[in-house]
């Protein structure tokens, strides 16, 4: 019976520490999850800033790029709306009446008159006889051009262009702001 009891108390102390090493292991098991546990949350919430942080950027540059747009989209509005006006001014002066005209012509005969004094002038078909009463030119001659006038000395090295077009042009380019604020506000 000594020989039943030993090998009895060999395997309960077996199975007793056998118990405490499951235990142990058990142990071990739940500490190494909850570690796990942690570095996931932590890396959950580490890649959910990254993205949080990713989207804002994202949505940044999108917003960004759109109002981008929206002003090209304006500004090539705005430039239409210019060209168009500009467009209309110059139909305008194009069509002008012969009076109107020909007032405007003696106007730019004045200015010319002071840079050379006895200009050669050149001027669309038909409308010499809108300048013929004026002193002190040395020559009118008709050429295929737009309305409006261009003067000449003798020696041909100074050229004044007074077509409407080129006016026009000159003024709108100074008055574009102006212009841009009656339209625009």
């Amino acid at each position: 019976m000594a020989l039943d009891e030993t090998i009895s108390n060999i395997v309960m102390s077996a199975q007793a520490k056998a118990g405490e090493m499951v235990q142990e292991a058990e142990r071990e098991k739940a500490a190494i999850l909850q570690q796990v546990d942690e570095k996931v949350s932590t890396k959950k919430l580490a890649q959910k800033k990254e993205l949080e942080t990713a989207l804002e950027r994202l949505k940044q540059q999108e917003m960004s790029s759109a109002e981008l747009e929206a002003k090209r989209t304006i500004l090539n509005a705005k430039k239409d709306v210019l060209d168009k006006s500009f467009q209309a001014v110059l139909s305008a002066l194009l069509s002008m009446d012969e009076g109107n005209r020909g007032r405007m012509y003696q106007k730019i005969l004045e200015d010319g008159k002071t840079i050379i004094s006895s200009p050669r002038v050149y001027c669309p078909p038909g409308d010499a006889k809108l300048i013929s009463g004026v002193t002190g030119l040395s020559k009118v001659e008709e050429t295929d051009m737009e309305a409006g006038l261009i003067l000449e000395d003798a020696s041909s090295k100074v050229r004044l262009d007074y077509r409407f077009r080129v006016i026009l042009r000159s003024v709108w380019e100074k008055e574009l702001k102006n212009v841009s604020d009656i339209l625009f506000g």
